[in-house]
């Protein structure tokens, strides 16, 4: 995102023998110009005029390089001196990027990009009302007047286009251009905005739910019937819709710190560890065989006995006595056992005689 400051406005104001309240000089002195389109303007009702000879001023969005867009919410304001109307300031495309172009004071309602901000501001002019004598007279078509008794009104219908387009120009923006009288106007005196109406857009850029990421384009408070109030009666929120993504700011803000634990390294040391460049690594040296030297068995300390203390009166002990242990011998081989004696083989036993073989009888003749 981008933000230009141009002192153009306030030169001008200084030719013409002007002085700015110092808030509304903050706000008036810088142009801004952004890279992301605006965001559509929210729908809402217009709360009730709080009194005779206040004028409405339409909410519009605005920009923060820390927050990104914010809505500046709608509001009643009495106007810096009689028979000036307010011309709305409004985005604009040029040159690649969305230029913001503030809002003034002045006897003629100029130039504002074609933007429908709707409640007498169709786009071209102010159907709202009309100066007269140093008196205001309303339409109450177009002004909420129901709460408070006002006597210089009169009726006159107004087509109101609900067109939420936000800037001129650009794709999706409108087309409107300047006619001869809204030029001619520009050359008039202009009175920038009062120091209740930059209190009023302080007031919106310090409140976090005004901006476009945190109301995504339906704030809560999208009308207030005081400037700088945003709580308590006459708070109109804006109608509800389709949700609208926010660009990201110029400046964000800082990440939360997360709680580090006891002797853990903090994040940015961790972060300067993990990016800082490594150090060559030598290639490993050729391993060397050489025999294993293993150090002598530790002696054991022997363990002294614990102290009991006699009944006798205490006497200062004298100083402990660690003995040293023999030096650790190899135990002596243990005799092997004597070989058990083989037993003798028992004796076959002696092979039974045959029995004589019987003489077999003679043969016996036949006859």
């Amino acid at each position: 995102m981008r933000r230009i400051a141009g002192l153009s406005l306030v030169i001008a104001l200084g030719l013409c023998g002007l002085t700015l309240p110092p808030a509304a000089r903050a706000q008036l002195a810088v142009s801004i110009t952004v890279d992301a389109a605006p965001p559509p303007l929210p729908v809402y009702e217009q709360p009730p005029i709080p009194g005779p000879g206040y004028i409405w001023v339409p909410g519009y969005w605005s920009w923060s390089d820390d927050i990104g867009y914010y809505w500046v919410p709608g509001t009643w304001v009495l106007p810096p001196e009689p028979d000036l109307l307010w011309t709305p300031g409004y985005w604009g495309w040029s040159d690649g990027v969305y230029a913001f172009h503030a809002g003034y004071w002045g006897a003629t309602v100029g130039f504002y990009g074609g933007i429908c901000y709707g409640f007498g501001y169709t786009g071209f002019g102010y159907e709202g009302g009309y100066w007269r004598g140093g008196s205001f007279f309303y339409n109450r078509s177009v002004n909420n007047i129901t709460n408070v008794s006002i006597t210089n009104i009169y009726n006159k219908t107004v087509i109101n286009n609900r067109i939420t387009v936000s800037y001129n120009g650009g794709a999706g923006g409108t087309t409107a251009k300047p006619t001869p009288q809204q030029l001619a106007a520009q050359k008039e005196r202009h009175v920038p905005a009062t120091a209740e109406q930059a209190r009023h857009a302080e007031t919106a850029m310090k409140d976090p739910a005004m901006s476009l990421a945190h109301n995504h384009g339906h704030p809560a408070v999208a009308a207030t019937a005081h400037p700088a109030q945003f709580s308590g009666t006459g708070i109109v929120a804006a109608h509800p819709g389709k949700p609208i993504a926010a660009p990201p700011p110029r400046h964000a803000p800082p990440a939360a710190a997360k709680p580090v634990a006891v002797g853990a390294p903090a994040a940015e040391d961790k972060r300067k560890v993990a990016t800082a460049p490594k150090p060559p690594v030598a290639p490993p040296a050729p391993r060397v065989s050489q025999p294993v030297k293993r150090p002598p068995p530790q002696p054991r300390m022997a363990r002294p006995a614990p102290h009991r203390p006699a009944t006798a009166p205490p006497r200062r002990p004298a100083a402990p006595h660690v003995a040293r242990p023999a030096p650790l011998r190899a135990p002596p081989p243990r005799p092997h056992p004597a070989p058990r004696p083989h037993p003798a083989p028992r004796p076959h036993p002696a092979p039974r005689p045959h029995p004589a073989p019987r003489p077999h009888p003679a043969p016996q003749k036949h006859r």
